[in-house]
């Protein structure tokens, strides 16, 4: 397992990235929402993938990884967006699937999107986890 590398928050005498409680970040929104289907598909991944049965890796190395994001990776991304790359990085290091593997399915949906004339993102987010499975 990779060793934790916890980065602190600028201006806050050491306070680890995620350690967010009681800073200013604006309003909060305590309105219930209905989750789009691709969250609730992050939900279940993460459920599938960390249980006993699965084992691919634990709610802990889950927390490990989306505390482990750099300050401006983790205020510009939302709950499920933490999830997802979290999701990746785990896969990625823990062998379930190569890079070029995750490219290659990538690439393949983006044509198959493009065929169907539904948008695709542009760009990429680039894994936190080298090729080579290290960090």
């Amino acid at each position: 397992m990779p060793e934790k590398q916890t980065l602190t928050r600028d201006g806050t005498d050491g306070r680890a990235v995620h350690d967010v409680g009681g800073l200013d970040f604006g309003p909060i929104d305590h309105d219930e929402h209905d989750l789009a289907l691709w969250e609730k598909r992050v939900d279940a991944m993460q459920r599938l993938l960390a249980s006993p049965a699965k084992g691919v890796f634990t709610v802990d190395a889950m927390r490990r990884t989306i505390e482990d994001y750099g300050e401006q990776q983790y205020d510009a991304t939302t709950y499920y967006e933490k999830w997802i790359r979290a999701l990746r990085n785990l896969c990625l290091e823990q062998g379930v699937f190569t890079a070029d593997e995750l490219e290659a399915k990538l690439d393949e949906a983006r044509k198959a999107f493009e065929t169907e004339g539904r948008a695709v993102a542009e760009g990429i987010v680039p894994a936190d986890v080298a090729r080579d499975g290290s960090q």
